[in-house]
């Protein structure tokens, strides 16, 4: 396991910022930590970077104690890069800027030129090796972060909002770059986004942080919606998601009057959500089970699954064993029908 964490907390004065019991995220993986503004996204990847210090608790890094004293965190950060949201660059070349780590480390000259090639190369930002940063623009100088963080290669690759602040084009290019580099040369990378959609097509793992709280590590599909009531003659409750998608969800729940627009948060597990074999201008019996039609906004291909991201009017994460997926083949604006079978209501 890459990070082992046991009741960590982080405090500011008397306020609480983190409040972890248990996370753990494995090696090799690409983790994407969705939250708002204020959730503590930034502090847990600081904690993870080894730049902050928790205030309590437990967090082990490849199987041992983190030690988070000066030595102990210095030796660690040999191993951890961070690239952050607005990265700092020197006024200088693009070449002196990724060099500048280089030296610290005592790389010799000629390796530290064929270093910083080959990651200029990797970010397609070569012919800008002499060029003065001052000249860059937001996605290109967040590429250039990303190679200066390459060129010390790095066991993990942690980024804070890495697209948030760069054009579609470049959103699409570093998305694309971060999962070469974790494919390529088996980089772990945490990365902070406000974007479900980027987090749905580029992570293997959705962590979600509300006021400091982890969530859910396990699902990708987390929303929030309302009861509307429940099925006469039945146990099943009608819950709508978001403004206007209707679920009929089977289970035992609580009595229906008590339930009645209560907001609730629903997670839907994507390995349990079905593609049905049903033409697109059919309708299924809705009543006997969650079923929704929505259009293929995005495929992704992910170790023996295919992500495969549906608007049905929120954003539905479906993962697919291949041969699930290569029985329909559908593709992207193609229209599909699925059936939930994985659901829990908080």
């Amino acid at each position: 396991m890459l990070y082992t964490i046991k009741n960590l907390i982080k405090q500011a004065g008397s306020r609480t910022i983190l409040n972890i019991p248990a996370l753990n995220i494995e090696s090799n993986r690409i983790y994407g930590l969705l939250g708002s503004n204020g959730a503590g996204k930034t502090t847990l990847l600081n904690i993870l970077a080894f730049l902050e210090a928790p205030s309590s608790g437990l967090i082990e890094f490849n199987g041992k104690p983190v030690n988070f004293n000066r030595s102990g965190r210095h030796r660690l950060r040999q191993n951890v890069v961070m690239v952050e949201q607005h990265p700092v660059l020197f006024s200088t070349s693009v070449y002196k800027n990724i060099e500048f780590g280089l030296k610290i480390r005592n790389i010799e000259s000629k390796q530290r030129e064929k270093i910083i090639v080959e990651v200029l190369e990797m970010v397609d930002l070569l012919p800008f090796k002499e060029e003065p940063v001052q000249g860059l623009s937001g996605g290109e100088t967040q590429r250039i972060a990303l190679a200066r963080a390459l060129a010390l290669a790095p066991g993990v690759l942690l980024c804070d909002e890495p697209c948030s602040s760069v054009d579609m084009e470049n959103q699409s290019v570093i998305s694309t770059l971060l999962k070469e580099i974790n494919s390529s040369r088996g980089i772990s990378i945490i990365f902070t986004s406000h974007d479900r959609l980027q987090v749905a097509g580029l992570a293997h793992h959705t962590l979600l942080l509300e006021g400091g709280t982890l969530v859910s590590a396990s699902y990708e599909n987390i929303f929030s919606g309302v009861v509307l009531g429940r099925e006469k003659n039945g146990n099943r409750i009608l819950y709508r998601l978001g403004d206007s998608v209707d679920l009929l969800l089977s289970g035992n729940m609580e009595p229906a009057e008590s339930l009645n627009g209560d907001k609730r948060r629903i997670f839907i597990d994507p390995t349990r959500v079905v593609l049905l074999d049903i033409e697109p201008d059919k309708k299924p019996d809705k009543n006997t089970a969650a079923i929704l039609q929505g259009s293929v906004i995005q495929l992704t291909a992910t170790d023996e699954r295919v992500r495969m991201v549906v608007d049905v009017g929120v954003m539905l994460t479906v993962l697919l064993q291949r041969v699930q997926y290569q029985q329909h083949t559908p593709a992207i604006g193609d229209k599909v029908w699925l059936r939930i079978n994985g659901v829990e209501i908080r």
